[in-house]
């Protein structure tokens, strides 16, 4: 019963007034565009476009010099803006050396979880970064990636061409076309049932295998 009301109360502590930060990450986990909205607000990076979403346990090292465009989503993801050797290097060697970059993430771009993006890349626009990735340099408008070091492997649009085709033979494509955003709670639990119906049939849950 306390749990409501405290996370409202740290809901407007942080969104408003940058405050507790800690209690509300930990108490209230918000969905993506709630974080999103915290970081422009608080969050002290270059900036922050319109209609993002960002997973509330991303690593952004170094705020001051990552910028977001419009419609981007951050997955679980880290944007590294800095080169953690120099301090070993300057100590080893006598040297003063500086290794910090900037990260200008475009519009329309989706990082996957666990990616790691490290100084000096620009992404997109309109681009994708797939899960694990590392991305050490600039990814090309409409450029599908992955791997270490991430490498092209796809273009944005024949995705989206491929991905249209297989949604419209869905069992529950109907109620795709119907959907209001990425998530409905309206319809989801008749797209729960009818996608647990396609993958699994007639066939009994068994948590023990």
């Amino acid at each position: 019963m306390i749990l409501g009301p405290l996370r409202r109360l740290l809901r407007l502590l942080a969104l408003d007034y940058g405050r507790c930060t800690g209690l509300y990450l930990r108490l209230c986990q918000p969905r993506g565009p709630e974080y999103a909205q915290f970081l422009r607000r608080h969050g002290g990076l270059q900036g922050i476009g319109t209609d993002c979403s960002i997973n509330y346990d991303i690593t952004i090292t170094d705020p001051a010099y990552v910028r977001l465009g419009n419609n981007v989503c951050l997955s679980s993801c880290a944007l590294i803006g800095h080169d953690g050797s120099i301090e070993v290097l300057n100590r080893a060697y006598g040297v003063r050396l500086d290794a910090v970059g900037k990260i200008d993430i475009r519009d329309n771009v989706f990082i996957g979880y666990h990616a790691i993006v490290l100084p000096g890349v620009t992404i997109g626009p309109n681009a994708l970064v797939a899960a694990g990735a590392v991305v050490v340099r600039d990814v090309a408008e409409g450029d599908i990636v992955g791997g270490v070091p991430a490498r092209p492997i796809g273009r944005v649009d024949q995705l989206v061409q491929r991905l249209a085709t297989q949604t419209g033979q869905l069992p529950w494509a109907d109620l795709i076309a119907r959907r209001d955003g990425a998530y409905d709670p309206a319809l989801e639990p008749e797209l729960r049932r009818r996608r647990v119906a396609h993958f699994y049939g007639n066939e009994p849950p068994n948590p023990g295998r």
